[in-house]
Parts: structure tokens; C-alpha cells; sequence
């Protein structure tokens, strides 16, 4: 497992915003992952998906690393967000927008 775990790292260090989702961006393969890419979409953030379904070993891999048991997992400048339920909280409050802009990440829209 230090090899996916080290490809994890790498990737979430080496990307401004990471999404581990089931699927791609353009063809996600769950609702919940569906749900934040729109909301990635929406907010015009330039991000990098993995889809966990092309790799069991990264499927696991992402959920040890983070410590936490569901995909979609987002990652902001090395730091781990949340899932889905916790991002489309912060995005219907407004504070997905203020984190992204906080963290240096490029927003075009404002919902």
C-alpha cells in the first residue's frame, strides 16, 4: 500500500484541488460524486479528477489516507475538504466560494 499511498500524496501536494470521485469529471458514475463535480463546474474551479473505480488500490488507498469512508473526497491545496455532504453544505452557505478564494484557488462564479 506505500506506493498508493505515496501516488495519494504526491497527487494532493502536487495539485491545487484534487477530486477523488467514482467516475470521471465529465462522466461521474454516482450521485454524490455527480453532485460535487457540478458544484466544481458551477464555481469554475480548475481541478484534477481520479476516478477510484479505475484502481481498487486507490479506491482503499484514498479512504486510509484520509481516514474517512466515503467517496467523493476533495482536496484544496494538500488539505482534505470533505465528501459530498460536507461540500454542498459549505457550497448552499456560501463558504465553499470564501475557503476557495481564501486558499488562493481561482472562483469565476459566486452563487
Amino acid at each position: 500500500m506505500s506506493d498508493i499511498q505515496a501516488f495519494i500524496q504526491n497527487e494532493v501536494s502536487s495539485n491545487d484541488v484534487v477530486l477523488f470521485l467514482k467516475g470521471t469529471p465529465a462522466f461521474p458514475q454516482c450521485g454524490f460524486s455527480g453532485q460535487v463535480v457540478q458544484i466544481l463546474d458551477f464555481l469554475g474551479v480548475d481541478y484534477k479528477g481520479i476516478n477510484v473505480l479505475a484502481d481498487a488500490d486507490i479506491r482503499q488507498g484514498i479512504k486510509d489516507f484520509s481516514n474517512w469512508p466515503t467517496i467523493p473526497q476533495l482536496y484544496v491545496k494538500g488539505e482534505f475538504v470533505g465528501g459530498c455532504d460536507i461540500i454542498r453544505e459549505m457550497f448552499q452557505a456560501g463558504e465553499m466560494q470564501t475557503y476557495l478564494t481564501e486558499k488562493g484557488i481561482t472562483v469565476a462564479k459566486s452563487a
